[in-house]
């Protein structure tokens, strides 16, 4: 049953978000979005965006993991962690997990040589400052209490630490 309800969250969720919403934008501005020429240097922006990509994805999955092993919930809303995750990459920003799938984001943005998911991205990244502000923040205020306070007040929300914090 765990394996479901995580599976679910990720298809509804950043495969959304990093795989449907891409290629449907793509797919609609094929002829007005930029391309790298050919030649080295599509070869270099592919290379740089693979790399890009699986730094992101590594990032997302670690914390997805961390979601299951420390918090013992998934990364949806409706079915949020039970315990606050404050380790791993917790420990230098609080939201590293919206980082890696920007990072996937921009990785598909320069493989692909596109201004169009480059916006995606940004867009991305203004929607989820937003929620984050509305109703993520003051939800894990009211679910975690204190512990989450002095969490916030000791780890940035998207510019990281250079040391870790301890809980």
């Amino acid at each position: 049953m765990w394996f479901l309800r995580h599976l679910i969250s990720i298809l509804l969720l950043p495969f959304m978000v990093v795989v449907i919403i891409p290629r449907w934008l793509l797919r609609a501005t094929t002829m007005s979005d930029a391309r790298w020429p050919q030649g080295l240097i599509a070869f270099a922006g592919h290379a740089a965006g693979v790399l890009i990509f699986l730094a992101g994805f590594a990032l997302f999955a670690w914390c997805v993991s961390l979601f299951v092993r420390v918090g013992k919930g998934t990364l949806a809303p409706w079915d949020p962690t039970q315990r606050l995750v404050a380790v791993g990459p917790y420990q230098h920003v609080r939201n590293p997990m919206i980082t890696g799938v920007v990072t996937m984001l921009i990785g598909e943005s320069v493989f692909r040589g596109s201004r169009v998911l480059a916006i995606w991205a940004a867009t991305f990244i203004a929607l989820n400052y937003i929620f984050f502000l509305i109703f993520e923040e003051p939800d894990l205020e009211r679910r975690f209490g204190e512990d989450y306070r002095r969490y916030k007040a000791a780890v940035p929300r998207w510019i990281p630490r250079r040391t870790p914090w301890n809980v």
